[in-house]
């Protein structure tokens, strides 16, 4: 699904905006349901952590998209960086071992 969003040109500053703007979104309609609604405050609670509950949604969304674009800009569509062979990638600064019968 991240890679979907990706294709589809959305980056991960958007969905940070979203989480945020879901946090003053949830205040004004906890806010707005207080003052307007004759059900009282335990309604407007309800309305304030329905619509809160997204933020968490969206930065977490927007974090897997961050890794998204930077994975992506580092590999090629294979998963290994451009004009490297798989068997040279190198894991925490040690090579890791050629497969048998290759050559490097």
């Amino acid at each position: 699904m991240i890679q979907m969003l990706h294709k589809k040109g959305i980056r991960s500053g958007t969905l940070y905006a979203l989480g945020l703007g879901s946090i003053a979104f949830s205040f004004a309609t906890w806010l707005l349901s207080k003052k307007f609604e004759a059900a009282g405050i335990d309604r407007a609670d309800r309305w304030g952590l329905f619509v809160g509950e997204w933020a968490p949604t969206f930065i977490a969304m927007g974090v897997a998209l961050r890794i998204e674009e930077t994975h992506g800009e580092l590999t090629g569509p294979e998963g290994h960086r451009e004009g490297e062979q798989p068997w040279e990638r190198e894991t925490m600064g040690e090579s890791t071992p050629t497969p048998a019968g290759m050559r490097r």
